[in-house]
């Protein structure tokens, strides 16, 4: 397996891990505008990808890169992280957060954070042996 940066001809093997990530129907512009600011090296929003040895798409991880106050360093916040239903527990999702961490270290930024559901067991079990969890309460105002 290969973990490495997402390309442009990904799209139909991406397509097909993104629409299946997603929680509701997202619509095409939306999703289209994804993965143009995925490719676009100006574009904050990064992504990375999982390819086992015949080529196959196994999983997805994005992420933005972006400056905050209190840190001179970027953080990156992981905003999607997927792996295909047939291919979890196999060390997929873990090894996509490493290269992400190691990506972190050698661009030095201070930190990834992410948000995971509570009830989501899985994604909870994952990340309770790679990260800290802090105790705050995520606000939203729609506009």
């Amino acid at each position: 397996m290969e973990i490495r940066k997402l390309k442009e001809d990904d799209f139909n093997q991406w397509l097909s891990l993104w629409e299946e990530s997603c929680f509701h129907q997202i619509d095409r512009k939306v999703t289209n505008s994804t993965w143009q600011r995925i490719c676009d090296s100006n574009n904050p929003i990064n992504g990375l990808c999982a390819v086992s040895d015949d080529g196959t798409m196994l999983g997805i991880i994005h992420f933005v890169v972006h400056n905050t106050t209190g840190y001179i360093e970027s953080s990156a916040y992981m905003q999607d992280i997927f792996v295909v239903k047939e291919h979890r527990r196999k060390g997929i999702a873990v090894a996509l957060l490493k290269e992400l961490e190691n990506i972190g270290k050698k661009e030095k930024w201070i930190k990834i954070y992410w948000l995971a559901e509570k009830n989501n067991d899985a994604a909870q079990n994952l990340y309770k042996n790679i990260a800290v969890q802090l105790d705050f309460s995520l606000h939203i105002l729609p506009l």
